[in-house]
């Protein structure tokens, strides 16, 4: 099996290594890196960085190296191959199978470089020829100096069909045919792709030529679109290729900052402007590979599209197209332009320090979402309002990130029972009249239930604990949302500080761990009246895995949520108003709805099922 560098190089591309060493590591960002607590020595403070951008992981205690390829093998133990194969698989990429024909194909595609590399050469000096003086007269409406136009390798693609075969005749028309130059139809002649354009070379992130963009001159050609860009071929796919990312990547990693912009000449005005971190899709919407290379070199990428409606439907498709792939602080941000008018018009109008100010004050990605599906419809009836909250509702349930969909779910919510019912004037009504019931008031019964729940509440959070001293992995998943919901029981807590302190992650360990601050391990008698497959010998890991991330939800959310009802209750008691008595009654159905989903989960009583009892935690 022959595996080229060029494959290996678009296997590591395509992984983001954070992610794969977070599964087993805690990682913590640290400006545009990542640090840890070396996993391949022990020690106490972090000397182990990953950085995204460059593909690699440091130690600079040990020395240890390497990229996603060397963490499977030396952390994980695998072979080279075994390792190979399970990035692949991750990656969506088919490992290639032994054919002595991959040495000819990598050669092909060196040769391809080649053609496109001769063909930039041909355009740019076009440009300078008689022909190419309307092209020099548009790039000088643009007021794009000598050297913007040197940078970016301005070109021209005279009007013949038959000019660049004439020009590159020592290469193959097969190959300025594969390398997207030349088109070939059937019973005619292969025609040139790019004719009477200015033409602008797109790059690999390595900083080759891959392609070419080519915007029309002749104004009247009003039938030709203005922009036509290269096909894909075996160096230019336009789902997984940014305009500009071969000078952008290093500009963002001193800005802190990526801009996307809808085309390659808002690219260039930027940089013109002195705005060098800008990038271009390729005529197309963001894909999903786009945004994973955005992500790579920040968190959140800020999108800067046109102020018309285009404009605006494209960052919407571009939002819908990241919910499913937000991740914890992983998101879009939004500049929203003046009507009418591209970054370029508003440079050229108000200055760079206008876009620049708009630039430093984006709006959320849940903003952009609740903005524009209010302004989508008219919102004159219920009928209409409910459509509203259906659609913000279906937008949240494309989110993966169980935690990220509950606080769109919220966030979105509690801004349509805003909306939807307003805070009118305060009326003498009589509780119990016009539909409302009497604030309910504290009674003995509703004692007992409190203590019921909370008896309930310390059940699943013994259940949670003991899941997560069964599966001591799982700490390093969990660690951070169970530290921020600062939960009472304090075995969390000592938990928590063995996964920062870099202890060892083993049940008697940590149950070792809890002994030395005088706190026992929970038991099942802590848990007894609930069964969960992670509480369950023998039950299968990836199950145990998913159910534990759900009883862990459930148990941050319930506080909160718990807090909120309070809330609107005593708020109901203060305002009988119509908007206060809605969202009560909306927080109480979400708590009906988690109780239930609780037990749904686990409502089996100790010896109803076959099940082997979970065995006593080593104390």
């Amino acid at each position: 099996m022959s595996l080229s560098p060029q494959w290996l190089d678009e296997l590591r591309a395509r992984i983001t290594l954070s992610t794969i060493i977070s599964r087993t590591t805690r990682l913590t960002k640290a400006g545009h890196e990542f640090k840890a607590c070396c996993p391949f020595h022990n020690e106490k403070s972090p000397s182990f960085t990953v950085n995204d951008s460059k593909g690699f992981f440091h130690c600079f205690g040990c020395g240890a190296h390497g990229d996603a390829i060397r963490w499977m093998t030396d952390q994980r133990g695998l072979s080279f191959m075994d390792a190979v194969k399970e990035l692949a698989a991750e990656a969506g990429m088919e490992v290639p199978a032994p054919d002595p024909r991959a040495a000819e194909r990598a050669e092909k595609q060196a040769g391809l470089h080649d053609v496109l590399a001769a063909a930039q050469d041909w355009y740019r000096a076009q440009l300078d020829s008689p022909e190419g003086a309307k092209a020099r007269q548009y790039l000088a409406s643009r007021a794009f100096d000598a050297h913007t136009m040197e940078r970016f390798g301005f070109g021209f693609a005279p009007g013949g069909r038959q000019a660049l075969k004439a020009a590159l005749g020592q290469f193959d028309e097969a190959m300025l045919i594969e390398a997207g130059l030349r088109i070939a139809v059937e019973d005619k002649p292969p025609y040139d792709r790019f004719r009477d354009r200015l033409t602008m070379p797109i790059h690999d992130p390595r900083g080759r030529v891959i392609g070419f963009a080519a915007r029309i001159l002749e104004t009247a050609k009003t039938d030709a679109p203005k922009y036509i860009n290269s096909p894909d071929t075996p160096l230019f796919d336009k789902g997984r290729t940014l305009f500009n990312l071969h000078r952008a990547g290093p500009a963002s990693r001193q800005s802190g900052r990526i801009v996307v912009v809808e085309g390659q000449m808002d690219v260039i005005a930027l940089a013109a402007a002195g705005i060098e971190d800008a990038v271009a899709p390729m005529g197309t919407a963001l894909t999903e590979r786009q945004l994973e290379l955005l992500w790579r070199m920040v968190e959140t990428p800020i999108l800067c599209f046109d102020g018309d409606n285009a404009g605006q439907r494209a960052a919407m498709r571009a939002a819908v197209r990241a919910l499913p792939m937000l991740r914890p602080a992983h998101s879009l941000r939004i500049v929203r332009l003046p009507t009418g008018m591209d970054p370029d018009d508003l440079i050229r109008r108000d200055g760079v320090a206008a876009l620049e100010a708009l630039m430093a004050q984006p709006i959320g990605l849940l903003d952009l979402i609740w903005e524009h599906e209010r302004a989508a419809v008219p919102l004159a009836s219920p009928e209409d309002k409910a459509g509203l909250k259906a659609r913000l509702m279906a937008h949240v349930e494309t989110i993966a990130d169980p935690d990220i969909r509950a606080m769109y779910r919220r966030d979105l919510s509690d801004r349509f029972s805003a909306f939807a019912f307003p805070q009118r004037e305060q009326r003498a009504w009589t509780p119990g009249k016009r539909g409302i019931p009497a604030p309910q008031r504290s009674d003995p019964a509703q004692t007992a239930r409190l203590r019921r729940r909370a008896s309930s509440r310390d059940a699943l959070s013994a259940a949670v604990l003991a899941g997560l001293m069964r599966h001591p992995g799982e700490l390093v998943r969990h660690g951070d949302l169970l530290a921020s919901a600062e939960l009472p029981d304090p075995r969390f807590g000592v938990l928590i500080d063995a996964l920062d302190d870099g202890e060892r992650l083993e049940t008697e360990h940590l149950g070792t761990i809890l002994a030395a601050r005088g706190l026992a391990a929970p038991g099942p008698e802590e848990y007894a009246a609930l069964r969960f497959t992670f509480l369950t010998e023998g039950a299968p890991d990836e199950q145990a895995r998913a159910e534990l991330a759900s009883a862990v939800g459930l148990l941050v959310e319930r506080p909160a949520l718990e807090a909120a009802l309070a809330q609107a209750t005593a708020r109901f008691e203060r305002d009988l108003s119509e908007g206060s008595y809605a969202e009560q009654q909306r927080l109480l159905k979400r708590k009906l709805e988690f109780d239930s989903r609780l037990r749904q989960m686990a409502s089996a009583r100790a010896g109803a099922s076959g099940e082997v009892p979970a065995k006593p935690m080593a104390e």
